[in-house]
This record gives structure tokens, C-alpha cells and sequence, in this order.
């Protein structure tokens, strides 16, 4: 099990972590302090997010959680979503072999090789762009006292919930606009040309559009003064609900219609994954079902029965069209078809 050093005596003390992340964004070296005990025990990363529900201070003091050297503090972060993220993917692969919901138009083979291929090559390219992520900018955000959760001096837990729920609904304008706009929809559109819907098309994604979500997410968390420890907790469960609601997976009619409402399952998403243009366009959310029912973008069954309604794109039905270095190049060679909401007719 990961194991983190926590300071359990004084949770307010202060960490190198900290300072690296202001080094990082050019930040001044006034963020690099001193303070707190030297005495830390090890703890599960169960206890530490059981320290971090029990705080009560200033969402300020955010960043005084976490006694660890600069790389283990970086590397802790890395390790618990690349953890979180392999026990998903083998979790619903199995899923997917035992009970799956559909058949395969093309063999896993291929498309798996360039999935996985195109989501190793977004993680480099994450790394490299945004070292400290969105969780190094929000403990620098919590220290500066920027943002509106960082004006109040809310519980701890309620700062967490808010922020999962809060970068949820970003996360839902920023997929409908990824449809408005032509030109974001060019590099979105790597994501709907998947001809099957399983769970490697859960993280296939165009690099470009992962930058440009990486922004809007840093810009959000910065805005909202989100909680750090809420920043993981958020990447984590997106991660694993994309790989879930994308899963090509079998499940009972009534568990499905009562997990909808509080969670977007795979037969709720796969609908977003229609040829049908006015499919496609609905359905949009990733984590949570209620900005769909709420905005009128929710669509309860396709046109045709899951079994047999097709996925991907009409102007993209031939597999030898999709390999890895076709799909990479789709952006800017490929037509966006009828799929655009704000497209000219």
C-alpha cells in the first residue's frame, strides 16, 4: 500500500512541496517556509485523508498537511492516480470479457495499441507542460489565498465536496463547448471516432485537447480556490468514472436506471458515442448525471437498442483509417462532419 509521511501532532506544519511548486510557476521564494514538527509517523493514505477530514482551519493551511521531501511529495501524487488508474483499467477490462454488453465491430487489438499509446503520450506531454499539476497549483493558490473557497472558513470536508462538484460542472461547460466550436471539435472528435466504446476509449484523447483541458482545469481551481486534497480526490474519480462509463459492460436494466442518478453509466454515456449527430450532442457528462437532466442535454434511450446502434463517426467508418497515426493527424486533415453544434450550414 502507498504509504505517506504525515505529521499527526502538527498538521499545520509546513512542506517542501510547497516550495518546489512556487519554484515551478515562478512563483517568489517567500512560499518556502519553515515550521512544524519534525516528528512524523508513517500513515495508509486512508489516514491521511482522515487527518485531513478532521482539520477544521482556514482553507489557507491547506499546503501544511503533507511532510515529505519534494520528490516523494511529487511522486505521491503520481503514484496514487497511476494506482487508482491501473486498478480501474483492469478492473473493467475483466468486467468487459465476463460480461460485456455488446459485440466488437473491429478486434481489441489494434485499437487498444493505439489507445493506450495515445493516453502514455498525453502523460508525458502532462508532465512536461504542468510538473506541479493541478493539485501543486492549487496548494499555491491555497497559499497566496487565492480563489472563493479560499475566502471562507469552511469545514474542511465541506471544501473537498465542493470542489469535486464544482470542476465536475466545469467539466461538463468545457465538453459542451468542445462540441459547440468547430475548431475544439476537430480534436475532440479523436475521442468519438472510436468505431467500439470500451474502456481504453475512456482515455483516448487528442494531446492538444488534453493541454487545453489542463488549462481551463488550472484556471478553475486557481478561480475557485479549490481544496488540494478535493483537486485528487476529483482527478482520481474522473479518471476511474471515464473508464466505467465507457466500458463496454453488462449490467442489470434496474441497477443501471438507479445508479443514474448519481453517477453516469456506461448505457447513459454510450449514447453520447451514437453516429447520430443529435445523439451525440446529449449526454455530455463524465462523473455526475445532473447537469445533463438539469440543462436539458439528458437522453434517456438511443434511437436504436445498445445492442445494435452504431458508434463513432459518419465520415469515419473504415478501421484502416483509424490507426494511431491517422487518428493523431485527424485534427488537421479530417472533415468535423454534422457534429458541431455552432457548425454553418
Amino acid at each position: 500500500m502507498l504509504r505517506m509521511y504525515v505529521n499527526r501532532q502538527e498538521l499545520f506544519g509546513t512542506t517542501d512541496w510547497q516550495a518546489t511548486t512556487a519554484a515551478m510557476l515562478g512563483l517568489p521564494s517567500t512560499l518556502r517556509k519553515r515550521g512544524g514538527s519534525e516528528a512524523c509517523q508513517k500513515s495508509s493514505l486512508f489516514s491521511f485523508f482522515i487527518a485531513c477530514a478532521r482539520a477544521h482551519d482556514s482553507q489557507r493551511r491547506w499546503t501544511s498537511l503533507i511532510r515529505t521531501s519534494t520528490t516523494d511529495a511529487m511522486n505521491s501524487d503520481l503514484l496514487i492516480r497511476m494506482s487508482a488508474f491501473l486498478g480501474a483499467l483492469t478492473l473493467m477490462a475483466l468486467w468487459e470479457v465476463g460480461a460485456p454488453r455488446r459485440s466488437f465491430s473491429m478486434p481489441r487489438g489494434p485499437r487498444w495499441f493505439a489507445n493506450i499509446t495515445v493516453v502514455i503520450l498525453d502523460a508525458v506531454i502532462v508532465r512536461l507542460l504542468f510538473a506541479a499539476g493541478a493539485v501543486g497549483m492549487a496548494m499555491v493558490a491555497a497559499e497566496r489565498n487565492w480563489g472563493i473557497l479560499n475566502q471562507l472558513s469552511w469545514p474542511i470536508w465541506l471544501n473537498i465536496l465542493l470542489t469535486v462538484i464544482a470542476l465536475d460542472f466545469v467539466l461538463y461547460l468545457q465538453h459542451v463547448m468542445f462540441h459547440a466550436i468547430p475548431l475544439f471539435w476537430r480534436f475532440h472528435m479523436m475521442h468519438h471516432a472510436d468505431l467500439d466504446c470500451d474502456v481504453t476509449t475512456g482515455v483516448r484523447f487528442h494531446p492538444v485537447e488534453v493541454v487545453l483541458s489542463m488549462v481551463i482545469k488550472l484556471g478553475a481551481v486557481v478561480l475557485l480556490g479549490a481544496a488540494p486534497v478535493g483537486v485528487l480526490v476529483f482527478e482520481i474519480v474522473l479518471n476511474a468514472t471515464s473508464m466505467f462509463n465507457h466500458s463496454n459492460i453488462w449490467m442489470p436494466v434496474v441497477v443501471d436506471r438507479a445508479l443514474r442518478w448519481m453517477i453516469v453509466t456506461p448505457d447513459m454515456h454510450r449514447i453520447h458515442h451514437s453516429v447520430l449527430p443529435q445523439e451525440t450532442n446529449s449526454n455530455f457528462g463524465f462523473n455526475l448525471p445532473w447537469w445533463d437532466r438539469l440543462l436539458g442535454t439528458y437522453r434517456e434511450d438511443p434511437l436504436r437498442s445498445h445492442t445494435i446502434m452504431s458508434l463513432g463517426l459518419e465520415q469515419y467508418r473504415d478501421p484502416r483509417g483509424l490507426t494511431l497515426r491517422h487518428i493523431l493527424a485527424l485534427p488537421f486533415v479530417g472533415a468535423p462532419g454534422r457534429y458541431p453544434l455552432a457548425r454553418k450550414e
